[in-house]
């Protein structure tokens, strides 16, 4: 079955094994309302969406944050109902931001645990690669704030060395926009008190992570669109003179 979009659906079966939760986390977060009811189609089978998914997944990762359910579920009514799957992916990593920065020595059953899946040997080694996971003996040290987005990685279809760039050209720019605010920020309290200053770092860094999700998310979707543009273009043959059928039409001259 797919849906109007032609995108297929998921038994909820299909659905809890790609979240990493049991049909019965499901059930009870479609008791308490925190996921919408499925499509039910034939012979009484509910059917889900990549929305659900997506929802699902916010809901783990609020969980994962030490969120209580009373507190997700007020977060969640806060949201507008028609939240798209890439719409709550952006919320779930603003979520995912705030992950503690800690590292543990963790077995090989608790690592697959908290990565929200099963991982492979070339699994491990692509983690160790992105220095999340390090190898000890049969443990493994991981930093806990990254394991997930990198679990999530495993399924992009990249190659290690362009996953390994990509994540060298956002810890660089991210650097130089935390230093450039910082200084910022330093010369605007410079004459403030001690807790004057505490307490605006509090309140500055969830406005600055979000402005600068949001904003990168929107240049982000500005290169891609015109990057889309640009390879959707007809191409002009050497000549300048354009391919039959392409760009508009006129009147011969002359």
């Amino acid at each position: 079955m797919t849906t109007d979009a032609g995108e297929p659906t998921l038994t909820i079966d299909e659905l809890a094994a790609r979240a990493g939760v049991t049909v019965r986390t499901v059930r009870f977060y479609g008791t308490r309302g925190l996921l919408p009811p499925p499509v039910i189609g034939p012979r009484r089978v509910g059917h889900y969406g990549r929305e659900h998914l997506a929802r699902l997944e916010l809901i783990e990762e609020m969980q994962h944050q030490g969120m209580t359910l009373a507190a997700i579920e007020r977060h969640l009514r806060q949201l507008p109902a028609d939240l798209g799957p890439h719409d709550l992916a952006i919320h779930r990593a603003v979520v995912a931001s705030w992950a503690p920065d800690t590292v543990e020595t963790v077995s090989r059953a608790e690592l697959e645990r908290r990565a929200g899946r099963r991982l492979t040997e070339e699994d491990v080694d692509r983690l160790t690669a992105m220095n999340v996971v390090t190898r000890e003996g049969d443990s493994f040290r991981v930093d806990c704030g990254l394991l997930r987005l990198a679990a999530r990685l495993l399924d992009v279809p990249l190659s290690q060395e362009t996953i390994l760039a990509a994540r060298t050209v956002l810890t660089g720019h991210a650097r130089a926009a935390a230093h450039e605010l910082s200084d910022l920020l330093r010369d605007a309290v410079a004459e403030r008190d001690t807790r004057d200053v505490k307490s605006l770092s509090a309140h500055m860094h969830p406005l600055v992570v979000q402005a600068l999700l949001t904003t990168f998310q929107r240049s982000l979707k500005e290169e891609l669109r015109q990057w889309l543009d640009g390879a959707a273009a007809p191409k002009t043959p050497p000549g300048g003179t354009a391919a039959p059928g392409a760009g508009s039409r006129g009147t011969p001259s002359g």
